[in-house]
């Protein structure tokens, strides 16, 4: 509870002290001296943790100049240690490691904000603010820099759209909760800070430009139903039965009710993030993203069929639409062999794939089976390998050196791929044929960092970015600005490869895929990571080709109610963490003519063969 008569560098320095003798988590080392220590966590908003608790979020801290900070791993896979945000000029920034569970350190030296993150699970935040004792208010340095080299004013509003993204990520108590709560409140340190423009207090500036205690919008079912299943990972929900995070939530397309939840308890699934399934659609594959291992597991029941290790930090699974084989992309490894390629069913890995890079990400298939596309995280490029020669085919540039290409799509007949590059809010397009970058979309270019005015569609910080069966659309979702940006992908119009459209999303925003609309056309779902529901985007609501006038179709909670079956209670983070999603059945090229009859029947002659 904060103390009114406190304000300031004299607040955080109580809270601190208070905190440390009350609420000091055994095992945690709390050592005196100017000094910090952060164990990083498979736990949801505790991913930095120091064990103690400053309005809310266990991952900040205060400390003087000079300060030791210290990273140590109790973790079930490896973390980068990276300086995401530094005060410009700072001594010894940027800072950054290789992926590992081991311990480091940094000394902070230059007074201002600090804002260190995984490179491999780019939402993980710890803080330290660097504070001159002989000045008024907490420093957070006259400007501030981010590792792909952005600079901007302390005051400016992407500065602050962080900071106010950190105090979201790191505490669950202001995540968007639908399922018991009519207004989202944020909680901020009640503190004033020291920017350029001179001292302010903090939840003064970030409630006068974002808002607080928000009336949350009913939700409600799309008008008409979807083919099939929707299922989501909801990675930060807690259970009964097991100590890790992560259910698997599967919703109905047709009533829209969250029908099952997957936890896994015998296996103490960890943080599962990103699903496929095998031709039949019988059998769902999930990684496990904070783990080296992936669940397979039946999609009518959610019996474990077997946990099988692929490496460190697993992100994303495929299968090739030729042979039913499985790939798994090992964000946490650096070995240019970093893709896992499994028998069908995932009876065992066969063998590894060399893209020439490590550390890939969100990768995608052709329709064909014969390609494979994948973003290189810490190399700032993209491979494209070909199974018919088993060589790579090109490396290309991506992004800047830090600007963290995360995730692909790709147009049906695999003419070209995009590739979403988080840091750098940029979209990369590349012709698979002449294997040449053919433009670089701009997603922030309607987008002032300093004033925040928005003038068009805008999305800050892109991550998942799936082409639509059709190949007439893309949807991206934009964590930082909260936002939902569709492109035109249909060639040869002056707005291919245009933004066309801007939807509200929810904070977090994560994760993408496509699934059959009943009566023809399809549904773009969208998730987010500190939200509990869905939302439903009709890319095309008059069936014209044209994505400009995309809207949201339905709002959908991935929360258990009483019908839910579930192999154990959920204890904790009630339907949070939406990021991968599986529509079942699959209807991207390619893997749509695969569908058993039982599937394809439910479609139309345009669904069953969407490239035509």
């Amino acid at each position: 509870m904060l103390l009114p008569s406190l304000t300031g560098k004299r607040l955080i320095r109580h809270l601190l002290i208070a905190t440390i003798a009350a609420v000091a988590s055994p095992g945690i080392s709390l050592a005196g001296g100017n000094e910090v220590n952060f164990s990083l966590t498979d736990n949801p908003g505790r991913w930095f943790d120091t064990g103690n608790t400053i309005a809310g979020t266990r991952s900040l801290v205060v400390a003087a100049p000079g300060v030791e900070v210290k990273f140590s791993g109790d973790s079930n896979t490896v973390h980068t240690r990276t300086s995401v945000i530094f005060p410009t000029g700072a001594v010894g920034m940027p800072f950054n490691t290789s992926p590992r569970k081991g311990g480091d350190s940094v000394i902070l030296k230059t007074p201002g904000l600090y804002v260190f993150t995984c490179s491999i699970h780019p939402y993980m935040f710890g803080a330290v603010i660097v504070d001159d004792p002989k000045t008024t208010g907490l420093d957070l340095g006259n400007s501030i820099s981010l590792i792909n080299g952005i600079t901007v004013p302390s005051s400016s509003d992407l500065a602050t759209r962080l900071l106010r993204t950190f105090f979201i990520a790191t505490n669950p108590g202001n995540w968007q909760n639908y399922a018991s709560s009519a207004r989202w409140h944020v909680t901020y340190p009640n503190v004033d800070v020291r920017v350029d423009s001179g001292v302010v207090n903090l939840p003064t500036v970030l409630n006068a430009r974002y808002g607080n205690d928000v009336t949350l919008e009913p939700l409600g079912n799309p008008g008409v139903p979807a083919v099939g299943e929707i299922w989501v990972a909801t990675q930060f929900e807690m259970t009964s039965g097991k100590s890790k995070p992560g259910t698997i939530s599967a919703l109905d397309g047709t009533s829209w009710q969250v029908t099952r939840k997957v936890a896994l308890p015998s296996i103490n699934m960890n943080n599962a993030h990103n699903m496929w399934a095998d031709r039949d659609q019988n059998i769902i594959y999930a990684t496990q993203w904070f783990d080296s291992k992936m669940a397979v597991y039946n999609r009518k029941t959610g019996a474990l069929i077997r946990n099988v290790s692929v490496g460190e930090a697993p992100a994303h699974v495929m299968t090739r639409t030729d042979t039913d084989q499985l790939h798994v992309t090992n964000n946490g490894d650096t070995r240019t062999d970093s893709v896992m390629e499994l028998a069908p069913l995932a009876t065992g890995v066969e063998r590894r794939i060399d893209i020439g890079r490590g550390n890939a990400h969100a990768h995608w298939m052709s329709h064909d089976g014969k390609n494979m596309v994948t973003p290189n995280v810490f190399t700032g490029d993209t491979t494209q390998y070909s199974f018919s020669s088993n060589s790579i085919e090109s490396i290309l540039p991506a992004s800047t050196p830090f600007g963290h290409p995360i995730a692909t799509g790709m147009m049906p007949d695999a003419s070209k791929y995009y590739v979403a590059n988080l840091l750098d809010s940029t979209m990369t397009v590349i012709n698979m044929n002449t294997h040449a970058v053919i433009k670089r979309i701009n997603l922030i270019a309607n987008y002032n960092p300093v004033t925040g005015a928005i003038s068009g569609p805008a999305g800050a910080l892109p991550i998942q970015t799936p082409v639509s069966p059709n190949g007439k659309n893309m949807v991206t979702a934009n964590m930082l600005t909260g936002t939902i940006t569709v492109i035109d992908t249909r060639p040869g119009l002056t707005t291919t490869d245009t933004v066309v459209a801007m939807l509200a999303c929810d904070p977090g925003c994560h994760g993408v895929q496509y699934g059959a609309k009943q009566g023809g056309g399809y549904y773009a779902y969208v998730t987010s990571k500190f939200s509990n529901r869905l939302l439903v985007v009709d890319p095309d609501p008059n069936g014209d080709g044209n994505p400009s006038d995309a809207s949201i179709a339905g709002k959908v909670g991935l929360f258990a109610s009483a019908g839910t079956q579930s192999d154990a209670t959920v204890s904790g983070n009630r339907g949070m963490g939406g990021q991968g999603i599986l529509p079942i059945p699959i209807v991207y090229n390619g893997w749509v003519q695969n569908l058993p009859a039982s599937w394809k029947s439910q479609l139309t002659a345009a669904q069953q063969n969407p490239a035509q």
